[in-house]
């Protein structure tokens, strides 16, 4: 598969299955036998299929729009702006019903038109600034 089929894949995940919730199709692009990159744990098509409806839970309108993305062989780096209102559990607190935007990368080694190890970063210090759960200090008063 070219450079080009690699980035597609990585992008149609977030598109049909991420933002629309229709986990059905996750074996379309997740290897049986993908890894976690940080863990090296197999997290396959169930794990991806579960982690996708955790975070749908959490924020069911979820919606991912595709920054940019760079690629070189099999490896595929996806920048992402993640926007959703908090209506579910997350972290232990309760549902705040506040807008969140989160910015994030995602990085997936494509091998024969499936992701066979995933990994990550999101800035979670943005969603937690937005639903209140911290807030920053030094301000008071100015």
């Amino acid at each position: 598969m070219s450079i080009a089929d690699n980035k597609l894949t990585a992008r149609r995940l977030l598109e049909e299955v991420v933002n629309t919730g229709n986990v059905d199709h996750v074996a379309d692009f997740i290897s049986p036998d993908c890894r976690d990159s940080a863990t090296g744990q197999i997290i396959g098509v169930e794990g991806m299929r579960a982690h996708i409806i955790g975070v749908r839970e959490t924020y069911p309108d979820l919606h991912l729009t595709v920054e940019q993305q760079i690629a070189e062989g099999e490896w595929v780096a996806t920048r992402v702006t993640a926007r959703g209102t908090h209506l579910g559990e997350w972290l232990g607190m309760r549902p705040t019903g506040k807008q969140v935007t989160i910015t994030g990368v995602n990085l997936n080694r494509v091998i024969d038109g499936r992701i066979v190890e995933h990994g990550g970063a999101a800035n979670v210090f943005e969603a937690l600034l937005a639903v209140g759960a911290i807030r920053t200090v030094g301000n008071e008063g100015r």
